[in-house]
């Protein structure tokens, strides 16, 4: 046997048995990350988010945790619960981020994939907030302001209610004033069941600019309700939000809205707090929304692109923009405003101007 010859090859074969582990090494000995949620500099995140962190491979879930897995603003952390499942990491924070501020996300290599090994490098991703540190500004309704009631197909009451504040219904007319026994007066009615007045587009002059002019105003106020850019909290609660306080801010939800336990808005006499719902918003029986450390009902805005119903003896506060209809069902109170773009009916309910 001619070992010069032999050898060569046996030394080759060797190089592609090592370049063949090294290989093997760069694969799978080093577990890595694949995706963050939110991404790395992203900005206008949602104060109410759930971070997730992807890996490419099943980690060793006892080794991510609170420690591997943190969530920083500026030096100080932020209190969250972390949670594993597939190849997902999720970090919720305890409580909603602070608005327009940047956060620094962090896995370490304390993190290890089933075969013990740790992640070859520390990861770490900056994301910044919605929102702003200065006050929201309120929804201008303008002269939709001057009615507790406003609407344009009908104002239908199905027994006995006490209203207090001017109601107004335009384009359409007085006979779709249903269920106040109207007593007619010039450019206006009154009813025992409203402390206030009663007007509709056919009454006398100026009553039917006046009323355009509001309903103009309740429509640019919507649309700046609806337009409202860079929502603090998303989708909260999947819109189920019985049971829970809601500080001052922008919100924005997709879909329906659910209230079917009692609801806290918690904030001062000059915060302002909008509400952005693309489809219906409920409230259950005998379910209230309560205001807390000063909060005003004037500064509450329910911008809802579908139905509002307010179940049986619930108790409601805030102005009520809505794209359809407002249904107070049977024993149900508003404190503030029915601003709807076809019909309010109500039956047996207590509304109060704000």
């Amino acid at each position: 046997m001619n070992l010069k010859k032999i050898l060569p090859i046996i030394a080759m074969l060797l190089v592609v048995f090592i370049s063949g582990c090294n290989k093997d090494e760069d694969t799978y000995v080093y577990p890595e990350g694949t995706t963050s949620d939110p991404l790395a500099n992203a900005d206008g995140v949602s104060r109410n988010k759930v971070l997730t962190y992807t890996f490419k491979e099943a980690m060793d879930p006892s080794t991510v945790n609170s420690s591997t897995f943190t969530l920083n603003k500026g030096t100080n952390p932020v209190a969250g619960t972390v949670t594993y499942s597939g190849t997902t990491a999720t970090f919720t924070p305890a409580t909603n981020l602070e608005a327009g501020t940047k956060y620094t996300a962090s896995i370490t290599t304390g993190a290890k994939n089933l075969a013990g090994i740790p992640l070859s490098s520390s990861t770490e991703w900056n994301f910044t907030t919605a929102g702003s540190s200065s006050q929201l500004a309120v929804v201008n309704i303008g002269s939709a302001g001057n009615y507790v009631i406003l609407a344009k197909t009908a104002i239908n009451n199905i027994a006995t209610s006490a209203i207090t504040g001017d109601m107004g219904l335009s384009p359409a007319a007085t006979s779709y004033v249903t269920g106040f026994s109207l007593t007619n007066a010039t450019g206006y009615a009154t009813a025992v069941q409203v402390t206030g007045k009663i007007y509709a587009a056919d009454m006398v002059s100026p009553t039917p600019i006046n009323l355009t002019t509001a309903v103009n105003n309740m429509n640019t106020g919507y649309n700046d309700a609806a337009g409202r850019p860079s929502p603090d909290f998303t989708e909260l609660a999947t819109g189920n939000i019985g049971g829970k306080t809601l500080t001052p801010g922008l919100y924005k939800w997709t879909n329906n809205v659910t209230v079917p336990a009692d609801v806290t808005i918690s904030g001062g006499a000059n915060d302002v707090w909008i509400f952005q719902i693309a489809g219906n918003l409920t409230a259950g029986t005998a379910v209230k929304v309560i205001l807390k450390d000063g909060a005003k009902a004037k500064n509450i805005f329910w911008q809802v692109a579908g139905t509002v119903t307010f179940g049986t003896t619930s108790h409601f506060e805030g102005i009520i923009m809505s794209k359809t209809s407002i249904i107070l069902k049977t024993g149900a109170s508003l404190n503030g405003r029915a601003l709807a773009q076809t019909s309010v009916i109500l039956d047996k309910n207590i509304v109060i101007q704000p």
